[in-house]
């Protein structure tokens, strides 16, 4: 492993003081993971920590999981660790909480950095496989601290007081952004539960009753099944059954309906009875008349 941080004047640097000051150096790399360590920096301390994660990735391959790439964006306020499609940040590692940097001279693919976190307080080590530019991103790692340092030495440590302040906010505000997003979405998931709840509790019978159809004239159609009706009287009592047709056929002892001769036809007797039987209704007309 060797040491990254070195400031000496006549170092030559691979990019210009503007692009780590008003923007970002990217980089494309595989992150094995973060480890716990005990000692902010030290050589023997990120070799144990990268046999570790080593070792821990050799067994997450061999079940099928893949290296996790990642983005880093690197400038004089941090080292940010990124999602490359959705670009969301998964790690923010503030310039002035890493401790040490390095790459692999025995796997010119690994590089590492200690970092204190800004929770927990604890040393973690996060380390990096780059296929080519592991060394490149240590010096750049090395160029932001020397720019870094400067504007420390210029601004008297005014400028480092106020980055420390404003990465607290931003750290808040994600905070609070994060637990927002997560009532927000308790609370849809309670009305759910409460909209599930009421239908399956509702009463029988209790949805609004669907009125008559009609036809052209605008009128109920007629149905041939008698309906009592349920609305209550003044007095509160309901009001008699109509009779049925049925009842109003008055029949004998037999179930027959009693014979009427002046109800048949004109062609159900002989001329002669038939006559007679007309003599008689009118008789019967006249006497009715009279009364």
């Amino acid at each position: 492993m060797n040491r990254a941080f070195s400031r000496k004047k006549d170092k030559t640097w691979m990019h210009t003081p503007e692009a780590l000051s008003k923007h970002y150096i990217p980089y494309n790399a595989k992150f094995l993971g973060s480890t716990e360590v005990e000692q902010p920096k030290g050589t023997e301390v990120v070799r144990d920590a990268v046999r570790k994660l080593k070792f821990a990735r050799h067994i997450k391959k061999s079940e099928g999981q893949k290296i996790p790439k990642v983005e880093l964006q690197i400038s004089i306020y941090g080292v940010k660790i990124l999602e490359p499609k959705t670009k969301e940040v998964q790690h923010n590692c503030q310039l002035h909480r890493i401790s040490f940097c390095a790459d692999d001279k025995t796997d010119k693919r690994i590089f590492t950095f200690i970092c204190k976190d800004s929770e927990s307080n604890k040393h973690l080590c996060y380390v990096f496989d780059s296929e080519k530019c592991a060394e490149e991103i240590t010096l750049t790692i090395g160029q932001a601290f020397d720019l870094a340092y400067r504007k420390f030495l210029e601004s008297g440590g005014k400028d480092v007081e106020t980055r420390k302040q404003i990465a607290g906010l931003q750290k808040r505000i994600q905070d609070l952004e994060t637990e927002n997003m997560e009532l927000k979405n308790k609370v849809q998931d309670l009305e759910s539960q409460l909209r599930t709840t009421q239908v399956s509790t509702s009463p029988a019978g209790t949805g609004t009753p669907k009125s008559p159809s009609t036809d052209i004239f605008d009128m109920v159609p007629f149905s041939p099944v008698s309906h009592t009706s349920s609305t209550p009287t003044r007095n509160g009592t309901q009001p008699p059954p109509v009779p049925s047709r049925a009842t109003e056929i008055k029949r004998d002892l037999f179930g027959a309906e009693p014979f009427d001769p002046f109800n048949c036809g004109a062609g159900d007797f002989p001329p002669d009875i038939q006559s007679k039987l007309e003599e008689m209704q009118r008789q019967r007309w006249r006497g009715s008349k009279w009364d």
